[in-house]
């Protein structure tokens, strides 16, 4: 096994805890927050874990692309369509909803969006790290 095999696998582990945390705690646990309450918290919050999931996702990206112009083979590409599908999810859908709750103008249905349209990104980091531990251990 490579050291870039140990990376990537460290890198798409991270994420997948970290996301299925999201998923299963930090998004459900924003409809207990009325909404001056919500926006303190959103705030501390969203410079919080973007000091863990900014180089996750960065280091992700980088190591991806590097593998797809120095060993690509199908479990790459495979990989990085899927690292970059998450990005896309992230900005088109995910940046918006946050941005409606800094903004104060979040309602049920927007936080009921943020759970439910991230088990998107659940999935594709939940099959991104599958597919690769199953690369590795070949």
């Amino acid at each position: 096994m490579s050291n870039l095999s140990i990376i990537s696998l460290l890198f798409d582990f991270g994420l997948v805890v970290l996301i299925w945390m999201v998923q299963l705690i930090v998004y459900p646990s924003f409809k207990y927050h009325n909404q001056e309450s919500l926006i303190k918290w959103h705030a501390k919050y969203t410079v919080r874990i973007a000091g863990i999931v900014i180089p996750l996702m960065f280091g992700q990206l980088i190591l991806y692309l590097y593998l797809v112009f120095t060993q690509a083979d199908a479990s790459i590409y495979i990989r990085t369509v899927l690292t970059i599908s998450a990005w896309i999810a992230t900005f088109a859908i995910f940046v918006p909803l946050h941005n409606t709750i800094n903004n104060g103008k979040s309602t049920e249905k927007t936080l009921s969006q943020l759970v439910s349209k991230n088990w998107i990104r659940t999935a594709i980091w939940t099959l991104l790290f599958i597919i690769n531990l199953i690369t590795v251990v070949k």
